[in-house]
């Protein structure tokens, strides 16, 4: 197959520009993002209602980005026909799970406090040579989450080093533990997830045939870990002990994740 390069006529590679512009969808929760973040520092309305907005608004940024992360990847790794189904514009209506990557996720948050992943962009993996490409594709997600916990620890750590308000540094806090969580969970080599994805290519056929044949329950199975006491136990755990590793105060995501249950 022939691509265009990029030019005048609208196209990228064969594929329309418009494909790689972030979705109206994806800048309104941006400008949310934002919004809310100056009327919690700032201490308009009601801080709890502002937090809210700022951590569920954030979350969800991050959630485009992450699965952005994988449809860029595959794009450059041989999957053209990804741009087609709208992964390039960051807009979470696209994806192939809105309930299992936007309302459960969220409902987690608010519920657990827990960064829970999402399976949300499909990906043609017939078109992408090579088992390390595939790795790199589950690997970006996963890799955003990391990147976004580093950059909002320092943040925290900077942060309240100044004057600025507590309730404010609560919610950078929590979504820092939350992209923490997030990136813990993703990284477990379950099948079905980024982890277990990760992994999935380099496995031999037999073993490879169960893979794919526990993937489309990975959710349930990752639910059931969690469930578990002992193992549910180690994670958090796993998660506090790298939390504090970071210097990320565990009173200050505590008082975010109170804050943003603004209707108790």
């Amino acid at each position: 197959m022939a691509y265009d390069r990029p030019g005048g006529d609208g196209l990228v590679l064969g594929v329309p520009k418009a494909a790689f512009r972030p979705s109206p969808v994806f800048l309104g929760l941006v400008a949310l993002f934002a919004v809310s973040g100056v009327l919690t520092w700032n201490g308009y309305g009601s801080v709890r209602f502002n937090v809210f907005l700022f951590v569920v608004s954030g979350w969800l940024v991050s959630l485009c980005l992450h699965e952005y992360a994988h449809a860029v990847v595959a794009y450059r790794a041989g999957d053209r026909d990804i741009a087609h189904r709208g992964y390039l514009t960051l807009n979470p209506l696209k994806y192939t799970h809105p309930l299992l990557s936007i309302v459960l996720p969220v409902v987690v948050v608010l519920l657990g406090g827990i960064g829970l992943p999402g399976g949300a962009v499909w990906v043609d993996r017939h078109a992408i040579p090579g088992r390390l490409r595939h790795t790199l594709v589950s690997l970006a997600g996963p890799a955003t989450n990391v990147l976004f916990t580093l950059v909002l620890v320092v943040a925290v750590r900077l942060g309240t080093q100044s004057d600025g308000p507590v309730e404010f540094w609560a919610g950078v806090a929590l979504l820092a533990f939350l992209q923490l969580t997030a990136s813990v969970l993703n990284l477990l080599p379950v099948p079905g997830l980024d982890g277990g994805n990760m992994i999935q290519p380099w496995l031999n056929p037999q073993w490879r045939k169960m893979y794919d044949l526990f993937a489309p329950y990975g959710f349930i199975l990752l639910f059931a870990l969690l469930w578990n006491p002992r193992i549910g136990g180690w994670f958090f755990d796993a998660v506090f002990a790298v939390g504090d590793l970071l210097g990320l105060p565990s009173w200050l995501y505590a008082t975010g994740l109170e804050l943003i249950r603004f209707w108790r």
